[in-house]
């Protein structure tokens, strides 16, 4: 096992953490965990989902209280009564599960708890100034009067991103931050995290996506069952030996291999033909072929998700959807998923999942609701069934299948958002972020249920921000930008340069 090294000519320690554990009951999320970050560095924990990550952030956020250790900030130990001491004392958080106010507006957001005011009465002159200062200074491009509700995924996280900067931290607590968001956008959020270290405030990272971590981490500290395995400066490791101590074995590759010979031709099961509504979709046309995965990239606001929420009945749209060649109405998810259309939406929190319900009641929630119960009554027996094999295919955490969905994990509550849909064995499965919060074993897993869907002849759409994973899933991939589909390509030899290059607008199609 690889041990921690010293500083390395960092600065003064910013945060402490010694033989801290955390227990819920009999189960044992932290165990002696000790971690020392520096300030003006960027401090990245890596672990499987289920590791003991996020309940350290919230430890360290205020949330939860340690049932042992201590926690020294600047040398100095501190308790924090709460959440909002915690900021109080310096501590910012990014949570990798949103905490915003749809029916607020970006700018009420962002100040939600420390709007600004004059004799008890909100100036709202001054927080839509404060707000334009500060979305300017980290390169978002969002009007402040806009209301959460009307913006996607990926803005969302921007919003919480300048929600946590509102705050004079000395310590930026970063979950998942970059989930939903595509390369450009991934840059300007190191070049904030940048400007930040430089200033001498302190960031823990957490990430999955490899690439990252190896860009922009000082020092990468390991996680296993609730343990802190070894924390490597950058340069002394490699991403051969992180997964390997994260997953417990080596992994010689991180996409499943492709399949020798190309789809199999033949006449499109689903064909999207003129797929428009005001101010959001323009004249949208392609087509998916039966054991086809058909991969879509763009940028924010490119309109990738709302073409998914029109093929799923969740938005109305003109034009036409014909599947298996005869035109039919999506008018709502109920008429969808009766033409057999799955959807694995990228905001599991509000249209994935039913949080305080049972890991049972989730996985089988669309079986049982669309043909799986007898007269209206579930089979026990078939529920319990189709349980067991679902936490066994994706190896789902949870200390019981009876155990409220909303205290797992957000990795772990992905995994049951694919699992639910398996038992209707959809034709079509539209997958929005399907990997988002997931750790690179957990990745794999469902990389290869996408293999078996693709083999078994569903038609796969895949929707990704992750540019090395829609690429290396792909057969072929659709380009958006400014709502409407600019290029499509085959990803046999394609660079990640060449597909930003059409997402961008650098290079015309």
């Amino acid at each position: 096992m690889r041990h921690t090294t010293p500083a390395d000519g960092a600065g003064a320690p910013s945060l402490e953490t010694r033989s801290v554990d955390k227990s819920f009951g009999a189960v044992e999320a932290l165990k002696d965990v000790s971690l020392t970050v520096h300030a003006g560095r960027v401090h990245t924990l890596l672990g499987e989902n289920g590791a003991g990550k996020s309940t350290l952030m919230k430890i360290l956020a205020g949330v939860y209280v340690p049932s042992r250790g201590r926690i020294l900030l600047e040398g100095k130990e501190t308790v924090f009564a709460g959440p909002r001491d915690a900021r109080r004392q310096g501590i910012s958080v990014v949570y990798q599960e949103l905490s915003l106010a749809n029916n607020l507006s970006v700018a009420e957001n962002i100040y939600a708890n420390h709007q600004p005011h004059r004799f008890g009465i909100v100036n709202r002159r001054q927080l839509l100034l404060d707000t334009r200062k500060l979305l300017t200074s980290l390169g978002i491009t969002l009007d402040a009067e806009t209301p959460v509700s009307d913006l996607s995924m990926a803005q969302r996280q921007l919003v919480e991103l300048a929600k946590a900067l509102s705050y004079r931290s000395r310590l930026l607590l970063l979950d998942e931050p970059t989930s939903s968001l595509s390369h450009s956008e991934v840059d300007m959020l190191f070049g904030v995290m940048e400007r930040l270290t430089a200033q001498g405030k302190a960031v823990i990272y957490i990430s999955h996506r490899l690439e990252e971590i190896m860009r922009i981490s000082d020092k990468i500290s390991v996680m296993r069952d609730g343990r802190l395995l070894c924390t490597l400066p950058k340069q002394d490791t490699s991403l051969d030996e992180l997964i390997a101590l994260m997953v417990g074995r080596e992994m010689r590759h991180l996409y499943p291999l492709r399949r020798a010979e190309p789809p199999v031709a033949g006449p499109p099961m689903l064909d999207v033909k003129g797929l428009s509504f005001c101010g959001q979709l323009h004249a949208v046309e392609f087509s998916v072929r039966g054991g086809e995965v058909l991969g879509i990239f763009g940028l924010i606001g490119s309109g990738r998700t709302q073409v998914m929420k029109a093929l799923f009945g969740i938005r109305r749209a003109a034009g036409e959807i014909l599947i298996d060649g005869q035109p039919v109405l999506l008018r709502s998810p109920a008429d969808a998923i009766a033409h057999d259309i799955a959807y694995v939406t990228e905001n599991r929190k509000e249209e994935g999942l039913v949080l305080g319900h049972s890991v049972t009641r989730n996985i089988n929630m669309v079986y049982f609701q669309h043909g799986g119960a007898r007269f209206g009554v579930v089979n026990a027996s078939a529920e319990a069934r189709m349980t067991r094999d679902a936490l066994s295919r994706l190896k789902i955490r949870t200390a019981s299948p009876e155990q409220a969905v909303g205290e797992l994990s957000g990795g772990n509550q992905q995994k049951i958002v694919f699992s639910k849909w398996m038992g209707l064995r959809p034709r079509i499965f539209i997958l929005d972020e399907p990997t988002r919060g997931i750790d690179v074993g957990a990745r794999y897993e469902i990389y290869t249920v996408i293999r078996e869907l693709a083999a078994a002849g569903t038609a796969v759409i895949l929707v990704s921000s992750d540019l090395p994973e829609v690429l290396s899933m792909s057969d072929r991939l659709l380009v958006m930008r400014e709502q409407r589909i600019v290029k499509e390509l085959g990803t046999a030899g394609l660079s990640q340069e060449e597909v930003m290059s059409y997402a961008t607008g650098a290079v015309s199609a």
